[in-house]
């Protein structure tokens, strides 16, 4: 009892703090307090509650009704929208907080707004080995049910919140996408609903061209409703080796040879400064060496970018066992490395103990609660970028980070881009390497503006036919975004089915030069 009447006066007093400095006070000189006392708790009541309910859905089979359900109340919007006149763009209900992108769409309070609550997994046919999914499906619901049952994903993008309907309209990748390629890759199947209200199956054999153009079209060719995608069977074990490299003509090397080896399910690689780095390969297996067992996942463990860390400090290699659904999310409790701008101390022995269960804040809550202070901070002093270059253009590629926003660690992940039609593929018409250089932090260097030095790191992934993730603030004026990205078939299905009166263009949905 005491206890609790303690805890009780220092939320009584923490209000009182807040009413006398005021709320945007708190939440930007001492946003941890607000993060430990009030968004952990509701996230863990946030996931807690999804995951029941999906648990329990599936489990009573009454998904698939409920689904068919959903798709006809969809269509219903769509055709009284047509009704009405069509006087403005249609987007999706779903708040712009509550998505994993740190860019708050403006367009949802002029849009009309359509209502698309279809979170559940509908069907796992172990026989074709695919998973059919609803759109707001995410990561952490996907792994939890196929890894229980020996499947998954063939690429488990790294996020628990990431849903299947983000990675489909925008796009995905994990350490195994060397072999298998982006998300899109993996995806088999497409349900969508039309701007005329109508509901099409789209695949490799039936209504082709939509299905290349749907993949980084940011939901502006329909309303995606359901999605099949490839299931691989797996094993419980991931047996992976850290390399620490030194020398940066060492590391692009390494990681190249690393990447190219598919022998290797897994390779990725954290680069802590522009001349050291950590290199890890790693094979899915069913047994495990005992002694060498590393439980990541555990809410006591240390953040898994330090741990990796730790083999370059003491300069040695080393191989360890880690579950597989650990492995999936061994960024996840620290959001990269983003927590630690957060909760400074989040990775100290005494609060993974006691707190670390309830880590991390769902980042939909962050944003809800970040205010205009906060997101006008981030935006000038606070970088989160993907930017997808030639692997043989990865040397280049990290002086330029380095010169430009010198931020650290930099997630380097490769990937297999296939020829193709849509919007993302290789200048030519054969598969080629590529490599996501994710930055997320504060940049170091003095001269970072975030316009000017966004623009240029953009400059220089078009230069080498890279591609820019769209998640994050993009600052291409729309000549520049079409030479990055080809608009032939997107642009050519949006005059055929409508989409010019339905909803706005991509660039018009996603970049700075056209929202403000």
């Amino acid at each position: 009892m005491v206890p609790l009447l303690y805890l009780g006066g220092l939320v009584v007093s923490f209000l009182l703090w807040i009413k006398v400095k005021g709320l945007d006070y708190a939440i930007v000189h001492q946003r941890w307090i607000f993060v430990c006392l009030f968004l952990l708790p509701l996230s863990v009541i946030f996931d807690a509650y999804y995951y029941a309910r999906a648990w329990l859905i599936f489990k009573m089979c009454s998904a698939p009704k409920l689904h068919d359900q959903r798709v006809r109340d969809i269509q219903r919007q769509v055709r009284d929208w047509r009704k009405e006149g069509t006087k403005t763009y249609m987007c999706t209900g779903r708040p712009g907080w509550l998505t994993v992108s740190l860019r708050v769409g403006k367009y949802k309070k002029t849009h009309k707004n359509i209502m698309i609550n279809m979170m559940d997994i509908l069907e796992v046919d172990t026989k074709r080995q695919v998973v059919r999914v609803e759109p707001l499906a995410n990561m952490g619901q996907v792994t939890a049910l196929l890894n229980s049952i020996g499947w998954t994903l063939p690429v488990l993008p790294e996020l628990d919140d990431l849903t299947v309907g983000g990675l489909v309209m925008g796009t995905g990748i994990e350490s195994s996408s060397h072999i298998y390629g982006l998300f899109q890759h993996i995806c088999v199947a497409y349900e969508l609903v039309l701007a005329d209200g109508s509901l099409v199956r789209c695949t490799e054999e039936e209504n082709t061209d939509l299905f290349h153009a749907i993949p980084w079209s940011c939901g502006t060719l329909g309303f995606l409703v359901a999605a099949e995608i490839k299931i691989v069977p797996a094993k419980p074990w991931v047996k992976l080796h850290y390399e620490p490299v030194r020398g940066l003509e060492n590391i692009c090397k390494r990681f190249t040879e690393a990447s190219a080896n598919k022998q290797n399910t897994f390779v990725e690689g954290l680069q802590y400064s522009l001349d050291s780095a950590v290199i890890m390969t790693g094979t899915m297996t069913d047994h495990a060496e005992p002694d060498k067992i590393n439980r990541i996942g555990l809410h006591f463990k240390p953040w898994f970018f330090k741990h990796v860390e730790g083999y370059l400090k003491k300069d040695c290699a080393g191989v360890e066992y880690i579950p597989l659904r650990h492995y999936y999310h061994r960024h996840t409790r620290s959001i990269f490395w983003e927590l630690q701008d957060i909760i400074p101390f989040g990775n100290n022995p005494v609060f993974r103990w006691l707190f670390g269960w309830m880590v991390p804040p769902k980042i939909s809550l962050l944003k809800l609660t970040q205010g205009e202070t906060i997101r006008r901070l981030y935006e000038q002093h606070h970088v989160v970028q993907d930017m997808l270059v030639p692997m043989k253009h990865l040397q280049d590629a990290i002086t330029r980070f380095h010169k430009d926003i010198e931020v650290y660690p930099l997630w380097l992940c490769p990937f297999l881009l296939p020829p193709g039609r849509g919007m993302v593929h290789p200048k030519g018409q054969e598969e080629e390497l590529y490599v996501d250089i994710g930055a997320y932090g504060e940049p170091k260097v003095k001269h970072f503006e975030a316009k000017s030095s966004t623009s240029q790191l953009e400059k220089f992934v078009r230069d080498v036919h890279g591609f820019q993730m769209l998640y994050a603030d993009v600052y291409m004026e729309r000549e520049e975004f079409w030479e990055m990205f080809d608009g032939q078939l997107y642009h050519k299905l949006r005059d055929e089915l409508g989409c010019k009166e339905a909803f706005p263009e991509v660039y018009d949905k996603i970049c700075k030069s056209a929202r403000h």
